[in-house]
């Protein structure tokens, strides 16, 4: 199975402001066990992250490449990889395809794996644009209370994502105990 993971506030720390520096990237506490245990019993992750502090001028692709290969290092060590990881360098004011909740960045993944389609694949994810795109895409929306999460489930009990149930966990560990657990997902842990 595919699962799609967004990368601030799913994987690494995330309080609203950039991360700027490959030493700021902080993984959340159990989000790289996580994606290693997924990982080891045959699923594959692929990662899509908007990005936009490039365009700010925050960071360059030099440092959101140091990052990635932290994060890639950390879950190499455990046993893990990451097939892919997708970004979108642009400004929200650029309003290309590939920033969520558009779904360039899902479309890349699909063609980078040579998948006819993301159905069936998961999106996990702390904000609505996350789990917007998945459901274009036709993937299974989670959200994790990491992150924005928190804020996103709050806003989700009022504002559904329409043909879509979004099922909820606290954190990138606790899906992955779960969605290992099978057979399906838990609602709303």
């Amino acid at each position: 199975m595919l699962i799609i993971l967004d990368r601030d506030g799913v994987i690494n720390e995330y309080d609203g402001s950039y991360i700027c520096t490959i030493d700021d990237w902080r993984p959340i506490p159990g989000s790289i066990e996580a994606m290693a245990r997924l990982s080891k019993a045959g699923h594959r992750i692929a990662i899509a992250t908007n990005q936009s502090g490039i365009a700010r001028g925050f960071y360059g692709t030099d440092i959101l490449d140091g990052m990635h290969e932290k994060m890639s290092q950390l879950l190499e060590a455990l046993g893990g990889s990451v097939s892919f990881i997708a970004y979108c360098p642009h400004h929200p004011d650029e309003h290309c395809v590939c920033r969520k909740p558009r779904t360039g960045l899902l479309e890349q993944i699909r063609d980078h794996l040579q998948l006819d389609s993301l159905k069936g694949a998961i999106m996990v994810g702390d904000s609505r644009k996350d789990l917007e795109a998945g459901v274009a895409e036709h993937c299974q929306p989670v959200l994790v209370r990491t992150g924005n999460g928190k804020d996103t489930a709050r806003c989700l009990k009022d504002r559904a994502i329409p043909g879509a149930s979004v099922t909820i966990y606290d954190n990138l560990s606790a899906f992955a105990d779960a969605f290992l657990a099978g057979p399906g997902l838990a609602k709303n842990q």
